[in-house]
């Protein structure tokens, strides 16, 4: 049974944790304050709660699901002995604080230079994957629609890495289609913009991205 370590408390992270359980995993969930997790923890005990290295050090696969603003300080405090040569899936986004322009979001990143190539460039020797960004946390485990399952768009530098969460986001309900080295989350990061923009002007955010072949 792979281990998945959660590094990230929010509404992803739970979701992610939660789904790694249902589907053969074991979790741990990180905090830099794990009692904020101790409600949501009493229906979700199965998933074990640790800091930051704990959730670093025990996983086979660590999910990266943090503020896009916080992410570099927030892996710069990770000892990189822990993300040495595994799988780190990337599902954060550059997103500015500033408010979205008629429901487009503000990213701090250039068209590019992502942010996962900015992670990448921190931890050499971790092997990142994107992943879980542009889909909206209710779809990220077994999603329901009528035209079928959605696309995941992932990217990274390891084949073997990426072989890894491919299997998880087959067990997760998902196609996968793979856009190659780590520079293919220059386009996989701005299909958060696309996907919110009915959420910000319509409030529509019951949709997914889907590859016609």
């Amino acid at each position: 049974m792979k281990k998945v370590g959660i590094i990230g408390s929010g509404i992803v992270g739970k979701t992610l944790a939660a789904g790694a359980i249902s589907h053969g995993y074991e979790a741990m969930i990180a905090s830099r304050d794990t009692s904020k997790l101790e409600e949501w923890h009493q229906d979700n005990s199965s998933v074990q709660l640790g800091s930051v290295d704990d959730a670093a050090q025990f996983g086979d696969i660590v999910i990266f699901a943090v503020k896009g603003t916080v992410a570099k300080e927030a892996l710069e405090g990770i000892d990189s002995n822990y993300l040495k040569g595994k799988t780190v899936i990337d599902a954060t986004n550059p997103i500015d604080t500033s408010a979205p322009d008629n429901g487009v979001l503000r990213f701090f990143s250039s068209i590019n230079r992502s942010l996962m190539e900015e992670l990448q460039e921190a931890q050499p020797e971790a092997n990142f994957v994107k992943a879980f960004n542009s889909i909206g946390s209710a779809f990220m485990v077994d999603p329901q629609f009528e035209g079928g399952k959605p696309t995941m768009f992932i990217a990274g530098n390891s084949d073997e890495a990426k072989e890894e969460v491919r299997e998880m986001l087959l067990k997760f309900g998902h196609d996968i289609e793979d856009m190659g080295g780590v520079e293919g989350a220059r386009a996989i990061e701005p299909l958060c913009m696309l996907w919110c923009i009915p959420g910000f002007r319509e409030n529509r955010w019951s949709h997914a991205f889907k590859l016609l072949k």
